[in-house]
C-alpha cells in the first residue's frame, strides 16, 4: 500500500521528469553536434597584408610563399591600421626596399611586423619565421635561383602522419560530453522527486497516522527506501536507453559498459543524498532552491557545463567536495585512454571508490540525523 502511495506522488511530478529529459536530450545532442564540427582538421590561413618595397627575387619569393601559406588581403596602405583593429587581417608584413641585398650583410634588414594579437596573428608569425629560419641556413652557401630553390624545396617538405589508433574518437567524445551533461539531470530529477515525495510523507499529519497505524516502522522507512531505489533505478535506465539511442554502438562495447556502470553508482549516491536531505529539509517550497543549488553547482563546479580543463584550479580543489566531480572525471578519463585494460582503469576505479564512500557517508549521516530528530520530538 505505501509502495503504490510513494508511486501515486511521483505520478503528479511526471512532468518536472520529462522536462529534466527533455533537457538532457537538447543539450546533450547540441554538444554532440558541437564535438562532430569540432573533431575535424582543416588548414587555416590566416589573413594577412603584405607591403612590399623591395622588387628582389628573394622579396617576391618570400611574397609568393606567403600567397600559398595565407590570404593575401588587397588594402590601401592609408586603411591597413583600420582593418587590423576591425580584424579584416590579423598580420601586417613590412618588406623594406633593397631587403634582397642586405640579406647577405652582416646587418641584413629587417623585416617590420604588426600584429592583432590573436591565434590566426601567431599562425602568421609562425609562416613568416619558418620561411626566415630555413632562408638563413642556405644564404651563405648559395645565390639567386640556387638560393631559391634550396628555400623552396626545404619548405615544400611535409611529414607523412599515420594514425594508428583505432578509437572512434567522436563517439567516444559524445559518450562522454552526454554522461558528464546527464549528472546534471540525474541530481535534478532524483533530488526534486525523492525530496518533495519524502516531503509529503514526513507531513505532521501523515506521519501521525502512520504511528498510530499498524505499519511497523522499520518496514514503513524499508519501503520508502525500497520506493527511492526503484525510482533512481528507473531513472537510471532511462537516462541509458537515452545514451544508447543518441551515442550509438560505442555502448555495446567494453568501455560503454564503463559508462553504464559508473552512472549506476553516481545515480545510488544522488538517490542517498536525496534520502539525507529529505531527512533534513521538511518545507517543500525550500526544496527547489535545494535541487537548483546542488544540481546546477555541480555541474558548472564539476566539468558537466563547462569542459574541467578549462576550470580554474581553485574551483576543481573545491569541486573535489563533490560526487559529481568523481563521475564526471570519470567521464573525461574514459575520452583519453586509448586502451580498457586494468592499469588504465585503476584512476577510474579510484573514483568510483570515492563514490562508494560518499553513498556511505550520506547513510550514516542520515541515520544519525533521523535518530537526533526521532529523540528530540520523542
Amino acid at each position: 500500500m505505501l509502495f503504490k502511495t510513494f508511486w501515486k506522488v511521483v505520478s503528479k511530478y511526471k512532468g518536472t521528469i520529462i522536462l529534466y529529459t527533455v533537457m538532457l536530450i537538447c543539450f546533450g545532442g547540441i554538444n554532440m553536434a558541437a564535438n562532430n564540427n569540432t573533431m575535424g582538421f582543416s588548414d587555416v590561413k590566416p589573413p594577412i597584408a603584405i607591403v612590399n618595397e623591395d622588387d628582389s627575387v628573394i622579396a617576391n619569393n618570400l611574397v609568393n610563399y606567403l600567397k600559398d601559406k595565407s590570404t593575401i588581403k588587397d588594402i590601401d596602405n592609408n586603411y591597413l591600421d583600420d582593418a587590423l583593429f576591425y580584424r579584416d587581417i590579423s598580420y601586417i608584413i613590412y618588406i623594406p626596399s633593397e631587403y634582397g641585398k642586405s640579406v647577405f650583410t652582416e646587418n641584413p634588414k629587417t623585416i617590420e611586423v604588426k600584429s592583432s594579437g590573436d591565434y590566426k596573428s601567431t599562425l602568421a608569425s609562425n609562416i613568416l619565421l619558418a620561411y626566415l629560419k630555413v632562408q638563413d641556413v642556405y644564404k651563405d652557401d648559395y645565390r639567386g635561383d640556387e638560393l631559391i630553390d634550396k628555400i623552396n624545396s626545404n619548405l615544400d617538405k611535409s611529414a607523412n602522419i599515420k594514425i594508428k589508433s583505432k578509437l572512434d574518437t567522436t563517439s567516444v567524445s559524445n559518450a562522454s560530453n552526454y554522461y558528464s551533461f546527464a549528472s546534471y539531470s540525474i541530481i535534478a530529477v532524483i533530488l526534486f522527486i525523492i525530496c518533495l515525495v519524502m516531503c509529503s510523507f514526513n507531513e505532521k499529519n501523515v506521519r501521525r497516522r502512520t504511528i498510530i497505524s499498524s505499519i511497523n516502522l522499520s518496514s514503513y522507512n524499508m519501503s520508502l527506501l525500497g520506493a527511492s531505489l526503484l525510482y533512481g533505478f528507473v531513472v537510471f535506465v532511462l537516462f541509458n536507453i537515452l545514451a544508447l539511442v543518441l551515442v550509438g554502438d560505442i555502448m555495446f562495447s567494453l568501455r560503454g559498459l564503463v559508462y553504464v556502470i559508473n552512472s549506476f553508482v553516481f545515480t545510488i549516491v544522488t538517490i542517498c543524498l536525496s534520502l539525507l536531505l529529505s531527512t533534513l529539509v521538511k518545507n517543500k517550497n525550500a526544496i527547489s532552491g535545494i535541487v537548483n543549488v546542488v544540481a546546477l553547482g555541480s555541474a558548472f563546479l564539476c566539468g558537466a557545463f563547462v569542459p574541467a580543463s578549462m576550470l580554474p584550479n581553485s574551483v576543481l580543489k573545491f569541486a573535489h567536495i563533490l560526487p559529481a566531480y568523481y563521475y564526471i572525471n570519470t567521464n573525461d578519463l574514459l575520452k583519453s585512454i586509448e586502451e580498457i585494460n586494468y592499469v588504465n582503469l585503476e584512476p577510474i576505479f579510484k573514483n568510483m571508490f570515492i563514490l562508494v564512500l560518499f553513498i556511505l557517508l550520506f547513510i550514516i549521516l542520515n541515520n544519525i540525523i533521523s535518530r537526533l530528530l526521532r529523540k528530540r520530538n520523542s
